[in-house]
């Protein structure tokens, strides 16, 4: 369904959380026509799915609960899914980042199973700044970035069940998951936040959107 003048068309959900503004021109430079929506049935016109997101994964999850059953049709069905920070971790099955004390681990979409944790005491948090991303293993998303800098702001982190889940590492005291998907490779999401991550978010932008083209 892409047109002349764009290389994929790609939906960006609005679920109250995300920056939705500044995602939706970095996909504009990457050539995506951007549409924001809160209505699910518009997944099945798009190319691609963007899922941002800032803030608690607790509050992200309960915001996404109405799209939880849409994404993982269009996951399942071969669509590209690309998760932002927060959009990222939702991916995942559980996450340590409890609304409350003492609540227990929070259920995600589980599209890429694994569990989100908290950065040791020792470590200053939120991880904030620019840091290296290096490649782990082969994906369309990371074409062209080995040893380029990211910009990223987060406490938790990823961690995968599957270790083929990690694309790029980036080292923070530990080396911990920073691109990630699943094993058909049409789930994925970046710990830090490509459209704020100058050429190297916009290269990033474009090989999703390439992906989504080439569908």
């Amino acid at each position: 369904m892409a047109t002349k003048q764009t290389a994929a068309e790609v939906v960006v959900v609005d679920y109250g959380l995300g920056n939705l503004r500044s995602v939706t021109r970095g996909l504009e430079r990457a050539d995506a026509a951007v549409r924001l929506t809160d209505d699910p049935a518009e997944f099945d016109a798009a190319d691609g799915i963007v899922l941002p997101g800032v803030g608690a994964f607790s509050e992200g999850m309960e915001n996404a609960g109405p799209f939880r059953d849409a994404l993982a049709e269009q996951a399942e069905a071969g669509k590209p899914l690309f998760g932002i920070c927060l959009g990222m971790q939702m991916l995942l099955t559980t996450s340590e980042e409890a609304a409350h004390a003492g609540q227990g681990d929070v259920e995600g979409l589980d599209l890429i199973p694994g569990r989100n944790v908290r950065f040791d005491a020792d470590q200053t948090v939120p991880h904030m700044g620019w840091n290296e991303l290096d490649v782990e293993r082969d994906h369309p998303l990371v074409d062209g970035v080995d040893g380029e800098y990211a910009y990223f702001v987060h406490s938790y982190y990823a961690e995968p069940d599957d270790p083929d889940a990690v694309v790029t590492t980036t080292d923070y005291g530990v080396d911990f998951p920073s691109i990630v998907a699943n094993e058909r490779g049409n789930v994925f999401g970046t710990q830090f936040h490509p459209e704020k991550s100058g050429e190297t978010g916009l290269r990033i932008l474009r090989n999703f959107v390439d992906i989504c083209a080439e569908r």
